[in-house]
């Protein structure tokens, strides 16, 4: 509104007032937390900057209790068989349900996790005007680049992965068209000077989408270097803020679980994500009119309507395709 904002700095929390900073404020306001919920560390309990960003991306508790049992990466998929040497593997199984307290009256209580995703996708799907563009695209070539990369890898302790390979299509995608590297303002559509893909990791609670930062200049090598290392941190808890809500693009990936494909729903602020489902084997009619057996997988993109439309979302997943069936542009 253009004029100072002024804090109560004397009196304590009471009669029901609350008493944050002004960054605290504007955080919970982008992020729709009610400061209600949150208790401030601060001076006579003062909600900070640091409270907010806690509850918002990564609540302490939860993290303790419940630490990441996977990553959503890599499909069930072999490697093409002429490339098929024993490799290490994660353990890559699907989190198992939280043991949850139920009430006499049937009740699951909400955790503070649950809470913030209820919010969070409530104010997308309120806010966001989503459409959605799908394409199969054919990752034969990719899986098979892959399997001699972690080859030639090995030694080192580098092991890319599926979602690697993606992050690094996706990133040079919006290079191109940053329209989905942008949010909305009343005033007008804000770009955002770096790109920090935010990857979803499941834990029994729920998901978080931490993010890969400055992911513009990364070779494959180095994504999948820091995608590994985010994924270990997230499980011990020692993410930063900017981590934990800094993504400007987003990649969702049940490709592990077998799903085929899905729609994924955008976290504000940011515009768009993509959802990409497992690589599978699939009958395909090729160029000679023959079928033969492809590596397929499905990728969806989820977009702001107010910040691009159908035809960029095209563009957008069909830059994205291009690049993973020449697999040779992601190594340059």
């Amino acid at each position: 509104n253009g004029g100072v904002v002024v804090e109560d700095v004397a009196q304590p929390a009471s009669e029901g007032r609350l008493f944050a900073t002004p960054a605290a404020r504007k955080i919970a306001e982008e992020q729709a937390i009610d400061l209600k919920q949150i208790e401030g560390t601060g001076p006579r309990g003062r909600i900070t900057k640091d409270d907010v960003l806690s509850f918002a991306g990564h609540p302490l508790e939860a993290v303790a209790e419940a630490p990441v049992t996977s990553v959503i990466e890599d499909a069930p998929v072999p490697e093409p068989e002429s490339f098929a040497t024993p490799e290490p593997v994660a353990a890559a199984a699907p989190p198992a349900l939280a043991a949850e307290s139920v009430s006499e009256d049937g009740l699951i209580p909400l955790s503070r996790m649950r809470q913030q995703i209820a919010r969070v996708t409530v104010r997308s799907k309120s806010e966001k005007p989503h459409f959605y563009v799908n394409t199969d695209i054919d990752m034969t070539q990719v899986m098979a680049l892959r399997g001699q990369i972690n080859q030639s890898l090995s030694d080192e302790g580098i092991r890319v992965t599926v979602n690697d390979l993606i992050v690094k299509a996706c990133v040079m995608t919006l290079k191109k068209y940053p329209k989905f590297n942008s949010f909305y303002q009343e005033n007008g559509i804000k770009t955002n000077d770096a790109i920090n893909i935010g990857v979803a990791i499941a834990i029994e609670e729920g998901l978080i989408v931490p993010a890969l930062l400055d992911c513009g200049d990364k070779s494959l090598r180095e994504l999948a270097a820091a995608s590994k290392d985010l994924a270990e941190r997230s499980a011990n808890g020692t993410l930063s803020n900017q981590e934990y809500a800094g993504g400007t693009f987003a990649i969702s990936n049940l490709g592990m679980f077998g799903v085929t494909s899905f729609v994924a729903i955008i976290q504000p602020p940011q515009s768009a994500v993509l959802a990409v489902g497992a690589v599978a084997k699939r009958p395909v009619v090729g160029e000679d009119d023959q079928i033969k057996v492809a590596q397929i997988m499905t990728a969806t993109i989820s977009g702001d309507h107010r910040i691009v439309d159908g035809a960029e979302g095209a563009q957008f997943v069909n830059e994205v395709k291009r690049l993973l069936e020449n697999p040779l542009s992601l190594l340059v």
